[in-house]
C-alpha cells in the first residue's frame, strides 16, 4: 500500500508540474491581430498623443491574464537616430522574456543591444493599462520589439506602497 501511495503522489506531482508549466508558457497567450496604424506607435517629444510609425512584418502575442505579457516584433525602415529626434527616448529599459516558442523576440539579445547602444528604447503608450507602459525598441538593423513594462505607479501599486498624488486614480474592481 505504501508503494502505491508513493507512486500516486509522484504521479500527481508530475501532473501538477506539467500543468503549471503549460499554463505559464502556452495557455492564455493568443496571437494579436494586425491593426494598421495602431500596432506600433511612439510618443512625440512635444506631446502626449502617440503617433504611428511605418512598420512591416508585425507579429504579436498577448494574454488577458496579465497586462505585462504583451510582446511584439516588427521591422522598420526608419533609423534609431531619425526616431530619437522626434520621439521620447527611454533609458535603462530591460525587455521582458518572451515564451520560447515566440522566437522573433529574444529578450537577452535585445537587452545586450540596448546596453551596447545599438538599440534604442522609446515610449509607445503611457498607462496602456493602469501602471503599465508600452515600450518600443528599434535596433540598428531595423528590427523592432514591443513589450509592456511597469511604470513607477504600477510598481508602487503592486508592491503595496502608497501610490501618491502623481499617479492616476486606481481603477475600481468590477464585481
Amino acid at each position: 500500500m505504501a508503494k502505491f501511495l508513493a507512486a500516486f503522489i509522484v504521479i500527481c506531482a508530475v501532473g501538477a508540474g506539467a500543468a503549471i508549466y503549460y499554463l505559464q508558457v502556452y495557455a492564455y497567450y493568443e496571437e494579436v491581430k494586425l491593426r494598421p496604424g495602431l500596432d506600433v506607435v511612439l510618443v512625440p517629444q512635444t506631446g502626449d498623443d502617440s503617433r504611428a510609425i511605418a512598420y512591416g512584418d508585425f507579429q504579436a502575442i498577448d494574454a488577458s491574464s496579465s497586462p505585462i505579457r504583451y510582446r511584439a516584433c516588427f521591422t522598420t525602415e526608419l533609423t534609431r537616430d531619425e526616431l530619437a529626434q522626434s520621439y521620447t527616448v527611454l533609458q535603462g529599459q530591460k525587455p521582458r522574456i518572451a515564451p520560447g516558442w515566440f522566437d522573433c523576440f529574444d529578450a537577452q539579445a535585445l537587452g545586450a543591444e540596448l546596453e551596447a547602444g545599438t538599440a534604442t528604447a522609446f515610449l509607445s503608450v503611457k498607462n496602456i493599462s493602469y501602471g503599465v507602459d508600452r515600450v518600443v525598441a528599434v535596433t540598428d538593423d531595423g528590427k523592432g520589439y514591443v513589450w509592456h513594462e511597469l511604470n513607477n505607479c504600477g510598481k508602487k501599486a503592486y508592491d503595496g506602497t502608497v501610490v501618491g498624488e502623481t499617479c492616476p486614480d486606481l481603477p475600481v474592481a468590477s464585481q
